[in-house]
């Protein structure tokens, strides 16, 4: 499988990584014919959007590349919270299946995963920001509301709307988890929004219209807003071993480690 990898104006550090690291160049987005390249493309970022849903068309392999799930946040092995970790998937946007792997990766982490709160009184809505809402074709405000309002057919508790801050220095030190303390659950679009909300222990709703990192922990029928589905410890340790083998760190893009996972995971 060869790769071709797209960088925006040739300024894309992360896909400049990765392709070094591959033992390649990137490639110019704004000069790259689509008709004319038979690789397997590489892009990064959901405004790829025309690209991602032509190949989609025509049933042609591509990779994505966007934010990882876990490390980005102020933590131990992160204490500034630099975007460090980067997922890599392979003809979609979201690793949406648990696939059994190795925990070598998820302890590497140092991401301890909490036990269940149980004593939250509010619905927390993450609502997803500007990106998502395009590439599907979606009114935030319109999305909000008919939210909102579903979820007040299945509860009286209060819910609360948490827009995403577009400076990510804000998101670093006023993150989701540090908005947890009196939720009951989380109704999410977004997987990094779920995947933090069930790594600290908070029920997670998912329900955007396609894959989604954190569905097969989370619940996606509302009416069950109350009585939440909280899947055991096993299950989450397993879903979180196999994300980790779904993103890789900066130096992995360089070094060839990212590329090395990714053709062995593809070949088998």
């Amino acid at each position: 499988m060869t790769w071709t990898f797209l960088s925006k104006n040739n300024r894309d550090e992360y896909i400049e990584m990765f392709a070094r690291g591959s033992g390649s160049v990137p490639t110019a987005l704004e000069t790259w014919q689509y008709e004319h390249d038979q690789n397997t493309i590489v892009v990064r970022g959901i405004m790829k959007h025309k690209i991602i849903k032509k190949c989609w068309q025509d049933q042609r392999p591509f990779l994505y590349m966007d934010s990882g799930y876990m490390g980005n946040r102020a933590s131990i092995n992160n204490p500034s919270g630099w975007k460090h970790y980067h997922r890599i998937v392979f003809n979609d946007l979201q690793h949406d299946k648990i696939i059994p792997r190795s925990a070598d990766r998820w302890e590497r982490l140092r991401i301890k995963i909490q036990p269940w709160r149980r004593t939250g009184n509010k619905i927390l809505i993450a609502a997803p920001d500007e990106k998502p809402c395009i590439f599907y074709g979606i009114d935030l405000e319109q999305w909000i509301s008919q939210t909102v309002a579903t979820i007040k057919q299945h509860t009286d508790r209060p819910v609360e709307i948490r827009q995403r801050n577009p400076d990510r220095k804000v998101r670093v030190t006023n993150n989701l988890e540090s908005a947890l303390d009196d939720v009951h659950a989380v109704v999410t679009f977004n997987s990094i929004a779920a995947t933090e909300s069930i790594l600290a222990g908070v029920p997670a709703f998912v329900i955007a219209p396609a894959a989604n990192a954190a569905k097969p922990v989370c619940n996606t029928d509302l009416s069950k807003i109350e009585t939440p589905w909280l899947p055991d410890s096993d299950l989450i340790y397993k879903w979180a071993c196999h994300l980790a083998y779904g993103q890789f760190h900066t130096t992995e893009l360089a070094n060839g480690t990212a590329a090395r996972i990714l053709k062995e995971t593809l070949s088998a």
